[in-house]
C-alpha cells in the first residue's frame, strides 16, 4: 500500500479539489481526510456514515463550588485569566496546564479529559472514508490527526487496497507533521500568489526535513505565468517534481457547489489533466 497525502502551505489553493478529483479515478484504496480544523472532503464525497465516535482531547480544569474556599489563589495564578469571579472555568481559555490544580489548598480543582470533537468511519462510491471535525476551541488536532491516520491504515490493510490518499491540513504545524508522517509521497498543491509561493517554501522546508519525497502541483496556474515560472523554479531548485498544472476553470467552481468531484461534473480536458497527475503520483511514488 503506498501512502500519498495531500498539502498546502496556505488554506485556498486547491488541495482539497485535487483530492477529490483524485478519489474518483477507479482504483483500490482507502481515503482519509487528516484536515480536522476545517474538513470539507466530504462535501465532495458525500459519504454514508457507518460510525461516529467521540475524540477525548486534553483536560481542563473543573473547580468543585462545595469545596471551593474562593481564596482567590488560582484565579491570580492562572496564566490564562481562565478563572471567572464566580470560580467557574472558561473552557475555551483554559489551557490545561493544571498549574491551579496543583495550587490550590484544599484540592478543590481536579483536571478531566475533554471531548474534542468526532471522527468518522464512512463509506463512499470511491472507497472507504475516513474523517474527523475538531471542536470549535479543541486543542490536539494533531493527536486527531494521528488517530484518524492509523484507523485508515488498518481499514487500508483489512481490504489489501493500494493506495492510502490522505487529505492534509495545510500550514506547517503539528497536524501537517502528523499527516505526512509515513507518507510515501507528499504532494503541495499551490497556486500562483505571493502569499502561497511564500508557504510553498516553508511546507516544503518541512517534507525535505522529514526526508519525504514531494512532488508540485499547481493549481490556477494561468492566473499569473510569472508566478508560476518562479514556482517551477523553486521547485527546480529544491529537486521537487513538478507533477502538473491545473488551469483556471468555472466548472471546478461548480462541481464545488454542487459537491461532485469535477471528474464526474465534466468530462472534458481537466479530465486528461488530472489523470496525468495521477499518472505522475504513482509513478514518484514508487520510487
Amino acid at each position: 500500500m503506498k501512502q500519498v497525502v495531500f498539502i498546502s502551505g496556505k488554506g485556498g489553493t486547491g488541495k482539497t479539489v485535487l483530492s477529490g478529483a483524485l478519489s474518483a479515478i477507479p482504483k483500490k484504496q482507502v481515503i482519509a481526510d487528516c484536515d480536522v480544523d476545517a474538513s470539507n472532503l466530504h462535501l465532495l464525497l458525500q459519504p454514508a456514515l457507518l460510525e461516529q465516535h467521540a475524540f477525548t482531547g486534553g483536560n481542563k480544569a473543573v473547580i468543585d463550588p462545595g469545596v471551593c474556599l474562593a481564596c482567590d489563589i488560582c484565579r491570580n495564578e492562572c496564566p490564562y485569566d481562565a478563572i471567572t469571579p464566580d470560580f467557574r472555568v472558561n473552557t475555551l481559555r483554559c489551557d490545561g496546564c493544571g498549574l491551579c490544580s496543583h495550587l490550590c489548598p484544599v484540592r478543590a480543582i481536579r483536571m478531566e479529559p475533554q471531548q474534542a470533537g468526532e471522527w468518522y468511519r464512512s463509506e463512499t462510491k470511491y472507497g472507504p472514508f475516513v474523517h474527523a471535525q475538531l471542536g470549535v476551541g479543541a486543542e490536539n488536532s494533531g493527536k486527531l490527526v494521528y488517530y484518524i491516520k492509523q484507523v485508515a491504515k488498518r481499514i487500508a490493510r483489512e481490504q489489501v487496497v493500494d493506495y492510502l490518499l490522505v487529505d492534509g491540513p495545510p500550514g506547517i504545524g503539528c497536524p501537517l507533521i502528523a499527516t505526512i508522517a509515513g507518507a510515501d509521497l507528499a504532494v503541495i498543491v499551490t497556486e500562483p500568489t505571493l502569499p502561497a509561493i511564500h508557504d510553498l517554501e516553508r511546507v516544503s522546508a518541512v517534507t525535505g526535513h522529514f526526508q519525504v519525497e514531494t512532488g508540485v502541483v499547481i493549481n490556477k496556474f494561468d492566473l499569473n505565468a510569472d508566478h508560476t515560472r518562479s514556482i517551477e523554479s523553486a521547485c527546480e531548485g529544491h529537486g521537487m517534481a513538478m507533477m502538473g498544472k491545473i488551469p483556471f476553470s468555472e466548472a471546478v467552481e461548480q462541481s464545488v457547489l454542487q459537491g461532485i468531484p469535477i471528474l464526474e461534473y465534466s468530462r472534458n480536458s481537466m479530465t486528461r489533466i488530472i489523470t496525468d497527475i495521477w499518472r505522475a503520483i504513482t509513478l514518484l511514488s514508487r520510487r
